[in-house]
């Protein structure tokens, strides 16, 4: 739809009001006051507005029609529910933004909850971008291939897929079936014979002359078609050459448009739902229970189901269920483009609203509905039964993560169940590529969003001290913590530390808590037993000087691994990756003023690096690009020492 920035397109004029009072503590006659004070100059015009509280911490986000009249709601406190009543007294500041119309400010509410998370929000709590297939339109030989992210690149998107796993089926059938190429360019312009994806029928092989422009762009047109929903015309297409070939007495050939149609079978029946006739539309159904709200969704683009996925909003305790599903929505449509149809299990009391600032950002009419017969219908209810069940099985998941939860606090001597457990580990090759990994756990599992590397750049840590490396993370990790967080009110302070390591690691890393005066952090280290972990029986060290072992079928033991095997996974990843940077540096990287243009046509010239560094001042004076400034900084960088 549109990107974080896009505020800025609306005209907008932004005015901030704030009124201090009742300090840090959350106070009802203050806040209301604070919302008094930005009534008396508000216009009674579309808008969005946020409250802030005394840090100017963005408390919620909301949207109004008329910002004068919707403001106004909340200095009736009465009236108000005491989730909202709780908000109010927290806020010390409003900033309002006004807009053209409410379907624009409805737009701009969603763009700014993603970007501030508020806490009384709806929150759609998974960030992960989703795969497109890319059919690329800037090559003679357009590629096919999985996409991510920003969709800069010319060419034709097809998705939202719901999982890597559903596009990569996808894409390794439509090889199958369309024979296009899936290679980068470099690879393609220096082939000199077919690849293994020749030999096995999953690529034409342009790249070395076995197709030509025009049957290559034949096949391109009807993997558009395919795409587009006209499966059955390309099937109609195949069958015909299939049996051209097979009268011609071509038999290898019919062989080819075989395998190709099997391939097209193969996407047809592997379909969780016949979405035949559908067109392009999404699917939406909700499950509540005891107040945890689950959202289905199913995704068909040209009659062809691409997947199914479970969201879990955060932030819907005594929130209306048509005001979680209206949020959910707008938030979801922020990263993926909507189709002309969505089929709800409900009608949304601001549905043609949503309706109309979804069509805004796509340039076509977008239709809410809720189907009442026939096969949307079913698709529906199905979508229904699919919201409920994953809804139990979360809920059995929470329970179990709960129960297990406990038990880790009763382990470690905790007052209550953690919320947030932090664990630490590092890696390294004989001290070098040195990088340390946080990883955060909670009651809802990994909070993937909140892991963090280190690079180890401290030139007092010597290279391969582990309890070094250690202290060097706890430093910089806590002191942000207390800089950002002192009174630890932002739920970004742990419960528990599991530090990867023995009594030496734990006994750095308490050393370090100790001289930031942090006492109260409950640190244990999660060391191999005596036979190196192979019996499966992990040594917990104590901050007491206890040590302890698990029985190997304990159930908190295998989570507490779990917890240990995933920063082990991140830390490995974040040096691998760290050593690769190293491996392709180069000592043009370490030259001011040299950006990565200038860095190829020297490379281009000189042939290596090396060659660079002992050239001549004349000789880098004659290099493209390379001004007699530049050659003089060059020959003074490499020679000046």
């Amino acid at each position: 739809m549109s990107s974080p920035n896009a505020p800025d397109r609306f005209n907008e004029e932004k005015s901030t009001f704030a009124v201090r009072g009742g300090g840090d503590t959350p106070d009802l006659a203050a806040g209301v006051a604070a919302i008094r004070n930005v009534l008396a100059t508000l216009p009674i015009r579309p808008g969005v507005y946020r409250m802030q509280d005394a840090r100017g911490d963005v408390l919620y986000v909301g949207k109004a029609k008329a910002l004068k009249n919707r403001v106004t709601n909340y200095t009736q406190v009465d009236r108000l529910s005491k989730r909202l009543q709780r908000m109010v007294a927290q806020t010390r500041s409003m900033t309002i933004v006004t807009t053209n119309n409410e379907a624009e400010a409805l737009l701009l509410e969603a763009q700014l909850i993603k970007r501030y998370r508020p806490a009384y929000n709806v929150l759609l709590r998974d960030d992960k971008s989703f795969p497109f297939i890319l059919l690329r339109a800037d090559h003679e030989f357009p590629r096919i291939q999985k996409h991510r992210g920003a969709r800069r690149a010319k060419g034709n998107y097809y998705g939202p897929f719901a999982s890597a796993g559903s596009v990569n089926n996808t894409l390794n059938a439509l090889q199958k079936l369309f024979l296009l190429r899936s290679c980068t360019d470099s690879f393609f312009r220096n082939r000199d014979r077919p690849c293994l994806l020749y030999q096995i029928k999953r690529c034409s092989a342009p790249c070395v002359g076995r197709i030509d422009e025009a049957g290559y762009a034949e096949l391109v047109g009807d993997a558009k078609a395919f795409l587009g929903g006209k499966s059955t015309q390309v099937q109609t297409k195949l069958g015909g050459q299939m049996e051209a070939a097979a009268q011609a007495m071509d038999f290898e050939l019919a062989a080819i448009l075989r395998d190709r149609l099997r391939a097209l079978t193969f996407i047809q029946g592997s379909q969780a739902i016949n979405a035949e006739g559908l067109g392009d539309a999404d699917i939406f159904a909700m499950a509540n229970k005891n107040g945890v709200i689950g959202i289905q969704a199913f995704f068909i683009r040209g009659g062809q189901n691409w997947g199914h996925r479970s969201f879990f909003p955060a932030h819907t305790a005594d929130v209306p269920e048509d005001e979680i599903l209206t949020g959910f929505l707008a938030q979801f449509y922020e990263e993926v483009p909507p189709p002309k149809t969505i089929f709800l299990d409900r009608e949304l009391e601001e549905g043609e609203l949503l309706g109309e600032a979804l069509g805004a950002g796509v340039g076509f009419k977008v239709t809410l509905s809720m189907p009442q017969r026939g096969t949307r219908r079913r698709l529906l209810d199905q979508a229904k039964r699919n919201a409920e069940e994953a809804l139990d099985r979360r809920l059995a998941e929470s329970t179990t993560q709960a129960k297990l939860l406990r038990e880790v606090a009763e382990l470690f001597d905790l007052a209550e169940p953690p919320d947030r457990i932090e664990v630490y580990d590092n890696s390294h090759i004989q001290g070098t590529n040195a990088v340390g990994a946080m990883v955060v756990a909670g009651p809802e599992g990994f909070r993937k969003g909140q892991y963090r590397k280190f690079n180890i750049k401290n030139p007092d840590t010597i290279p391969g001290d582990d309890f070094g490396m250690m202290r060097e993370v706890f430093q910089r990790r806590f002191a942000r913590a207390q800089s950002e967080d002192p009174d630890r009110d932002a739920g970004d302070w742990p419960d528990l530390v599991l530090i990867d390591g023995g009594r030496g690691q734990l006994n750095a890393a308490k050393a370090v808590l100790e001289e930031m005066g942090i006492e109260d952090v409950c640190l244990v280290g999660v060391a191999k037993g005596p036979m190196h972990g192979r019996d499966g029986r992990e040594v917990f060290h104590l901050l007491d000087g206890r040590e302890f072992q698990l029985p190997v079928n304990a159930p908190v033991l295998f989570y507490l691994q779990r917890l240990r095997d995933e920063v082990h996974r991140f830390v490995i990843g974040a040096h691998r990756d760290k050593r690769s940077k190293a491996i392709g540096a180069s000592p043009l990287d370490d030259v001011p003023g040299i950006g990565p243009a200038r860095k190829k046509a020297l490379l281009m010239h000189f042939g290596t690096a090396r060659a660079v560094r002992g050239a001549s001042l004349a000789d880098l004076q004659k290099a493209p690009g390379v001004s007699a400034a530049v050659a003089q900084q060059l020959y003074d960088f490499f020679h000046a020492r």
